[in-house]
């Protein structure tokens, strides 16, 4: 991160504040590696917050320099007219993940609007606040696709895809996460949208201990796979995304369908398309979801996948 670097950040944001969306959405995606020098550099609207959130540990001077861009930018025309009324910095790189409000009042608490629904966030307190922007389009055509649906949430988090779900009128979500306080908030989160919770289950459990319970819950027209690329002691995406796969046919109906995401820039499509063909040879790719146009990447292959397969043959058993 150099000058010419923030500069470019500056005059980025600058220009998105001049015109914020009425939802959140990112403004500033240096990940997707098409600013160099930004490459660690993400920056988020969360609807009168602005968070910036650094993936690795800059320079002293450098950092210094962030600051004072912020603050100057917190002073202009472009930030007054977004009606942004508070600015954090987030040190992702750090175990605490330290959050530093440069303005505003510390906020524990947020609540978020994407599509017309709305999902309560932590800010200040966790590495990842509850919603991952870049999933918007898979949680589009979650909704899209529900309506009258079984739907399977594995690797649930807190329940966005669910929302989404019930929201297009699937008749029944089984979402399953080994935290119970994500699944705790994927509560609050269909209560936020008004949701009839006896239409919703939540199994704190395990996956790879529980499977029994999840296929006796079945079948499903619908499961979605989007799970953390590593978890210490529970998952590591490229030993066991394939332990996952290959329990498919067990768990789909005849005509059922797989969102399958990864978000490993390490791992392509064809991680995927290669896994489900050797572990579930009767799904087909149908579709790879679009990613929203706020997370552009240098190589489509490393940013967030989102693959749709269709089983065609009838079930097991």
């Amino acid at each position: 991160m150099n000058c010419v670097a923030l500069q470019t950040l500056h005059d980025h944001l600058l220009t998105a504040l001049a015109s914020v969306p009425e939802e959140t959405r990112r403004l500033f995606h240096g990940r997707g590696r098409c600013w160099p020098g930004l490459e660690q550099v993400t920056v988020d609207w969360l609807q009168g917050v602005v968070l910036v959130s650094l993936f690795k540990e800059p320079d002293s001077t450098h950092l210094d320099d962030l600051r004072a861009m912020l603050m100057a930018l917190t002073t202009s025309p472009a930030w007054q007219h977004s009606k942004a009324h508070t600015l954090a910095v987030q040190h992702r790189y750090l175990p605490d993940s330290l959050t530093q409000w440069l303005v505003g009042e510390p906020i524990d608490e947020w609540t978020l609007t994407e599509g017309s629904l709305r999902y309560r966030i932590d800010l200040g307190k966790k590495q990842n606040n509850g919603l991952f922007l870049d999933m918007r389009y898979g949680r589009d055509w979650v909704r899209a696709n529900a309506n009258g649906k079984r739907v399977l949430n594995l690797f649930a988090y807190t329940c966005g895809f669910s929302v989404a779900a019930i929201a297009g009128g699937a008749q029944h979500v089984v979402n399953l996460d080994m935290s119970r306080a994500a699944l705790s908030r994927g509560r609050d989160n269909h209560r936020l949208n008004g949701h009839d919770l006896s239409q919703v289950t939540f199994l704190g459990h395990d996956l790879f201990k529980s499977w029994g319970k999840v296929i006796n819950s079945g079948p499903y027209d619908l499961v979605i796979i989007d799970p953390p690329t590593f978890q210490k002691g529970s998952f590591l995406l490229t030993k066991d995304y394939q332990r996952v796969l290959r329990r498919l046919p067990e768990l789909l109906t005849a005509h059922g369908k797989v969102l399958a995401c990864s978000n490993d820039p390490a791992t392509g499509p064809d991680f995927l398309i290669e896994g489900v063909t050797r572990e579930a040879p009767g799904l087909t790719l149908e579709e790879r979801l679009a990613n929203p146009p706020e997370f552009p990447d240098a190589d489509p292959a490393c940013g967030l996948k989102a693959l749709v397969f269709k089983r065609d043959a009838p079930p097991i058993g």
